[in-house]
């Protein structure tokens, strides 16, 4: 590492103390890498465990498979101690990310049977590596760092497939002045070249579009405690169907923050204007899945304005997480849906067509199914997005 990169360095964590991060200064390999994960995971989940015991949690957790480590991460798990009793755990605190642990170390050096890399900069939640931050010095391009990841990955035994390394989410390059981040993901999904061809980078944008691309910036607005949690535990989407991790773009952020906030104050209607093919699906699929988890929403409704549409939006859906919604064959299917409580009728995607059928009191469709007034009182408490062309 060149002078010049260890001063890079040493001001990219002075900012991450500055942000409240822990400057972890004595993890610097694999060992103590382990040791304070033990340490966290402990006082989380309130237990303590035998060094058998912790060697065997780190045997079922590591796993070459990121997709699967990805969700490891966001779930609640279940181990079997000694004396043969449950355990169910969670890696990070799932309810309030912000809560969590946050700390940064730098030189780690990961030493597995057929790599010796040291990685620059990595960011723990909760003991558990997150984010893998690789700095070239000034005027070198950040790309070069993009194959450096690519190749680390590449070498076979790495540590990101035997290590705690295997649950990186994010990565970061910069050279100062140039910043760009992408998702982890399996060998499948992950390869580069010159043309950007395979490997989706991003460059992280303000409200207003404008393009944050110094160090500084980009860790004050993406780095800062909670602004990563929500960007781990809320905008990165695991695609079952693809096994993949993928980010959302900046743009689409700030259009589901926008509309959950729309809905939270009860602030009246809205609309999100994306052009053609910017992944408005998705935009309204991870709104939706915020949307469920409240308690106060009975329903969320995906309204379009055709069939194609509506077969088009919950392949989609479904593409996203599995099984997320079900086709209403009829309209009888759709009002059995809009009054059901269970949680798997909760997100509903139909046509303008079939549910003004389904909110229609005075048809013959309806009359013999429920009480007059049942459609207005359920619709009052619910919301929805109507899908438009394009």
């Amino acid at each position: 590492m060149t002078s010049s990169e260890r001063l890079l360095e040493g001001e990219l964590i002075s900012k991450l103390q500055e942000l409240k991060y822990s400057y972890r200064e004595d993890i610097c390999d694999r060992a103590t890498l382990e040791a304070n994960f033990r340490e966290k995971f402990q006082q989380l989940n309130h237990v303590k465990l035998t060094d058998e015991e912790f060697a065997r949690l780190l045997e079922e957790i590591v796993t070459p498979d990121v997709f699967t480590a990805a969700q490891t991460l966001r779930t609640l798990n279940s181990f079997i101690r000694e004396d043969g009793t449950p355990l169910n755990y969670t890696l990070v605190n799932l309810d309030d990310w912000c809560k969590n642990s946050f700390e940064v170390v730098n030189q780690l050096r990961i030493n597995t049977d057929y790599s010796h890399h040291r990685f620059d900069v990595v960011l723990l939640i909760n003991g558990v590596p997150v984010v893998q931050i690789e700095l070239k010095t000034l005027g070198i391009n950040p790309r070069r760092a993009i194959e450096q990841v690519v190749d680390y990955k590449n070498d076979p035994g790495n540590g990101f497939t035997r290590t705690l390394l295997c649950f990186i989410q994010v990565f970061v390059v910069s050279n100062r002045d140039s910043t760009y981040y992408f998702a982890n993901n399996n060998t499948r999904h992950f390869s580069f070249n010159a043309d950007e061809r395979f490997l989706p980078i991003y460059q992280y944008a303000a409200p207003d579009n404008t393009k944050i691309t110094g160090l500084d910036e980009f860790a004050e607005a993406f780095l800062a405690k909670c602004a990563l949690g929500q960007m781990i535990s809320r905008y990165m989407v695991l695609v079952a169907s693809e096994q993949k991790l993928m980010m959302m773009r900046p743009y689409q952020i700030y259009a589901v923050r926008n509309i959950v906030k729309c809905i939270d104050e009860n602030s009246g209607n809205g609309y999100i204007w994306h052009t053609t093919g910017s992944g408005k699906t998705l935009t309204s699929f991870k709104a939706s899945t915020l949307l469920k988890a409240n308690s106060a929403i009975e329903k969320c409704l995906f309204v379009v304005d055709r069939k194609d549409l509506d077969r088009q939006t919950r392949e989609e859906f479904n593409r996203f997480q599995e099984g997320c919604v079900e086709q209403n064959t009829n309209t009888g299917e759709l009002v059995r849906r809009m009054v059901s409580d269970e949680a798997s009728d909760k997100v509903i995607v139909c046509t303008i067509q079939k549910l003004g059928l389904a909110l229609d009191e005075g048809s013959r469709r309806n009359k013999n199914r429920e009480k007059r007034g049942l459609y207005a009182r359920h619709f009052s408490r619910m919301h929805g997005f109507v899908r438009g062309l394009g």
